[in-house]
């Protein structure tokens, strides 16, 4: 039996597995090193193993997060551990590996087939992966300096067309009612506030209900450009699919795909979510 954890900045999916098959699954907010504290992580952790009601026969506890670098991998590898005995699941021979998000993508993805893997949620990232490990990465640098194609940089790009009156002054003021924000509750989220990716991404919603509104299109549409030549065009692979992990890209696919048609590329896969494919890498890689 095996745990699956595949975490971003705004949700978390815990898959309990045997084989293929799904025993037990929970959602939790997201888990990122970056932004919180080793508590804040430690008590998500706590919480979700106990819901999952997890057995003595676990074998091994896969996490795949956003925001995990190297040195962070000790960190939440440290915190896993203290989880578990937190719950008295004890097992000697427990496997514990802690991967970045972006290799979870490219084995839920790619499995063992080379191939451009993305990720286009909350925040962005893509890789060059040549069916066992990444051997390229254009680094994102996170929703202030980069993260093109991300539901933070699209909820960027959308309030400032929005205040500085390059969208219709109708779609403004449905925004501010339905949203229940002023400019100053909005400044308060953005600057003040922690996560302030997490409620960016959030107006995606809002955005893509106007979808058809030619300005908000223009928006995404070069969002989704920018995507490609500051990221995609780095690897020199258009010989490759281009495949997709999140909720922007499972929203937004008409127009991610005619982005990447225009730019040259060819669309691989959709998924909002990487749970199933890697659960079928770890039943083939025990």
């Amino acid at each position: 039996m095996k745990l699956i954890i595949d975490s971003g900045s705004t949700k978390t999916d815990w898959c309990l597995t045997f084989g293929e098959k799904k025993i037990k699954t929970v959602k939790s907010e997201g888990i990122n090193p970056f932004f919180q504290s080793d508590e804040i992580i430690a008590r998500i952790f706590r919480d979700s193993i106990a819901e999952l009601q997890i057995p003595n026969t676990l074998s091994g506890i896969y996490f795949y997060g956003a925001g995990i670098r190297k040195e962070m991998s000790n960190r939440l590898h440290d915190i896993i551990l203290k989880a578990i005995n937190y719950n008295t699941i004890k097992n000697s021979n427990l496997t514990i590996s802690v991967e970045g998000d972006l290799l979870g993508a490219a084995r839920a993805l790619c499995q063992h087939e080379e191939g451009i893997a993305c990720i286009l949620g909350t925040g962005s990232n893509s890789c060059l992966y040549d069916g066992s490990k990444i051997i390229d990465n254009t680094p994102p640098l996170g929703f202030i300096l980069g993260d093109e194609g991300s539901g933070a940089v699209l909820g960027i790009k959308f309030l400032n067309a929005l205040y500085k009156r390059r969208l219709p002054n109708s779609l403004l003021e449905e925004f501010e009612k339905e949203q229940k924000l002023s400019l100053t509750e909005i400044i308060e989220r953005v600057y003040r506030q922690p996560m302030p990716n997490r409620f960016l991404a959030s107006l995606s919603n809002f955005i893509h209900k106007h979808i058809e509104t030619d300005e908000v299109m223009e928006i995404i549409i070069e969002h989704f450009r920018m995507f490609f030549k500051n990221n995609i065009d780095r690897y020199n692979r258009k010989d490759l699919p281009v495949n997709f992990i999140g909720s922007m890209a499972f929203h937004y696919h008409k127009q991610l795909n005619d982005c990447a048609l225009s730019e040259g590329y060819t669309i691989g896969k959709i998924v909002t979510s990487p749970i199933d494919g890697l659960i079928k890498y770890h039943n083939k890689h025990r």
